[in-house]
């Protein structure tokens, strides 16, 4: 094999993995560029590493992917601020980032994501994830969600494997503090109707019945509230954010947000304003997740949304 063949035949396995590497550093880091530039990382690694004797390509991917990973999450725990402290009734402090969501049209087949959100890593899971240190996270991702064993992931954080395996097990208990969602899509969509249906006639009562007594509202605050996040909990408090959900509600576009119900919402003039996650338990809505922030909203190819009909939408007066 020539020169030109053995490079060839090395990208080829390469992208074979490389739908599992991008899920692993997806949910390590909830950011689609940084996942991207950590398989990039991996790639000049692998590129520049002789792996005729490695017996097991896949998990040895993994765990460059993962150490690239582990660095990234690490720096960005040093630089973290202090959040900014909402004013207002119901405003409490929030993570500094909203994870980046995984758009689709509903009943679009996406293969790739469909490997990204194999164990339905929905976006509010995703929000609880930024809460991990970054050995929790690396932990808790590896072992719970692609089944690595701890003894092998002991190293790439430097514990041993029952240390490991207690902050495996600190991070599962985090993330089961929440009530598991609803599964239905049809259930999920039809709270999330309702919620817009309300919003747009600007009927309060209705508004509160479809939400969750304890519903969580977090928003990345748009321009205003760059790099923070603004929380807002309690029916009454989010319900009373009913006028400018009315201005959203002609506008909103039936999506599927890390593969749950969900709203892109997209003016006349084809100006992106918001990206809206629901996580609906037991019929009603617990939480809402909004991106809003133009700089980020421009990093998404929404074109799949823009050509939906005016008569398709979520809200229905």
């Amino acid at each position: 094999m020539d020169g030109r063949d053995e490079k060839s035949a090395r990208t080829a396995l390469f992208e074979e993995h490389r739908p599992h590497l991008r899920a692993v550093a997806y949910r390590m880091l909830g950011s689609i560029s940084e996942a991207d530039d950590a398989l990039q990382e991996a790639w000049l690694r692998y590129d520049r590493t002789d792996t005729a004797e490695v017996a097991n390509l896949g998990g040895w991917l993994t765990t460059v992917v993962s150490r690239v990973c582990l660095n990234l999450l690490r720096d960005r725990a040093a630089r973290r601020e202090e959040p900014l402290q909402p004013t207002g009734p119901g405003g409490e402090s929030g993570p500094e980032r909203l994870p980046d969501p995984l758009l689709r049209r509903e009943g679009v087949v996406d293969p790739e994501q469909e490997v990204m959100l194999a164990d339905s890593v929905g976006l509010a899971l995703m929000v609880v994830m930024e809460s991990l240190s970054p050995a929790e996270r690396v932990a808790f991702v590896l072992h719970d969600m692609f089944a690595v064993p701890f003894e092998e992931i002991a190293p790439l954080i430097e514990k041993t494997s029952a240390a490991t395996r207690q902050l495996a097990s600190r991070a599962r208990r985090k993330v089961q503090e929440r009530p598991a969602p609803d599964r239905d899509l049809s259930r999920q969509r039809l709270a999330v109707d309702a919620f817009f249906a309300a919003s747009r006639t600007g009927d309060l009562e209705a508004l509160v019945a479809v939400l969750d007594p304890d519903v969580v509202l977090r928003s990345d605050g748009g321009a205003a509230l760059a790099r923070h996040t603004l929380v807002l909990t309690g029916a009454a408090t989010v319900a009373g954010q009913a006028a400018m959900w009315g201005k959203l509600s002609p506008f909103a576009r039936p999506a599927l947000v890390n593969g749950t119900a969900g709203a892109v919402v997209i003016a006349d003039n084809g100006r992106a304003m918001s990206i809206m996650a629901f996580t609906v338990v037991d019929g009603a809505i617990t939480e809402i997740d909004v991106i809003a922030d133009p700089e980020r909203l421009a990093a998404f190819d929404l074109s799949a949304f823009r050509d939906r009909p005016a008569d398709d939408r979520p809200a229905r007066p």
